[in-house]
């Protein structure tokens, strides 16, 4: 396998897209619940915690696009065989297309729970997941520029949505925000290590980039990227805890779909059904990213056609969607992933980053 990889001109992408692609791939089921699972660590300054953490992920950002710079233009599978050599490197990018699936699961056992929840309670799980698994296939066939079209797609048709969060503002109260820093250091820092479930998906930065046109670019359109999905998070908190009390909030699982509960149109009855629904056209693009980046690392690493690796994916994926089906074991999964994907997302990035810098080094001083 070439470290390097120069796509065909045709399959390029205008470099702005990523911002819809970093904005659409973070902005997923999270947003449904985040608030609560926040609140419980920092509290009424769970609205720092979303700062703090937006911040580090601006930091992140940076030093992955530093670690492309230096081998461009490739991939993070690519990197993987520069720094560690062929096999070490084929072992990593295995991990890697794993992880990508495990979010693939994450994103959609959790869509479905929120649907059988709210919306349909009778319809079985293998349904949904066949259905959704199905359209997510198509997309993916039809190659990046189809599922970066899916992206931009889902951000313009879902705007409405912020419209309708923007109903509980009359009946907010802003002193639910004070004192300001009551919690200490540690509860805010908590609070943001528990947006790591929310706000991972950037990382796909990383199997993009070779396929953007003006890459000198990627920085200004990927923090745009990272700032407004961040700016969406900050609103969303601060609408949440100055709309209900303490104790709603911890109670409440899903926060922002019971916003969405107070709003009244005289042509809709129940506005939170048509969100829910809504929502798999947001999720969808986040799917088709996650299954065409596992597919992206086995063509790079093991040299294969994916024609039947996509089918093996997916029925791996229905499958498992079928054993998480219980709010108990969702928790654990989810919880279990936000552990290891703290790591692989926000410390990894700066290992590997070291790691490519002391190769290249090396490799320069052997050249001389």
């Amino acid at each position: 396998m070439k470290a390097q990889f120069q796509p065909n001109p045709q399959s390029l992408l205008s470099t702005f897209i990523v911002f819809f692609i970093i904005h659409s791939i973070q902005v997923g089921i999270g947003i449904q619940g985040f608030q609560r699972i926040i609140f419980f660590e920092a509290k009424h300054d769970a609205w720092i915690s979303v700062i703090v953490a937006g911040l580090f992920t601006h930091i992140v950002v940076m030093i992955m696009i530093k670690t492309l710079h230096l081998y461009a233009p490739t991939d993070i599978y690519g990197i993987h065989i520069e720094v560690y050599g062929k096999w070490i490197g084929k072992i990593v990018n295995s991990i890697y297309i794993l992880y990508c699936l495990w979010l693939f699961v994450i994103v959609l056992i959790n869509y479905i729970e929120v649907m059988q929840t709210w919306v349909f309670p009778v319809v079985p799980t293998w349904l949904f997941s066949i259905s959704i698994v199905l359209l997510v296939i198509y997309g993916v066939n039809g190659g990046l520029r189809v599922i970066a079209g899916a992206c931009f797609f889902s951000f313009i048709l879902s705007i409405w949505m912020l419209g309708l969060i923007g109903f509980p503002i009359r009946f907010t109260d802003i002193h639910h925000l004070l004192p300001v820093m009551e919690s200490n250091i540690t509860s805010i820092l908590k609070g943001a290590h528990k947006m790591t479930l929310t706000i991972i998906g950037f990382e796909i930065l990383y199997v993009v980039y070779p396929f953007l046109k003006e890459r000198e670019k990627v920085t200004k359109f990927a923090q745009l990227g990272i700032a407004g999905t961040n700016l969406l998070y900050l609103i969303v908190m601060l609408i949440t805890i100055t709309y209900f009390s303490p104790g709603q909030i911890e109670n409440t699982i899903w926060p922002t779909l019971s916003l969405f509960k107070i709003v009244k149109l005289p042509f809709i009855e129940r506005t939170e059904y048509v969100a829910v629904s809504f929502w798999l056209l947001i999720i969808l693009p986040n799917l088709m990213l996650y299954l065409w980046a596992a597919l992206r690392g086995v063509r790079r690493t093991f040299e294969k056609k994916t024609k039947g690796i996509i089918w093996l994916f997916s029925f791996v994926v229905i499958l498992a969607s079928l054993f998480f089906n219980t709010r108990s074991k969702i928790n654990h999964f989810n919880d279990l992933f936000a552990s290891i994907g703290f790591y692989v997302t926000f410390c990894y990035p700066f290992i590997l980053f070291f790691l490519a810098l002391i190769k290249k080094k090396i490799t320069s001083l052997k050249e001389k």
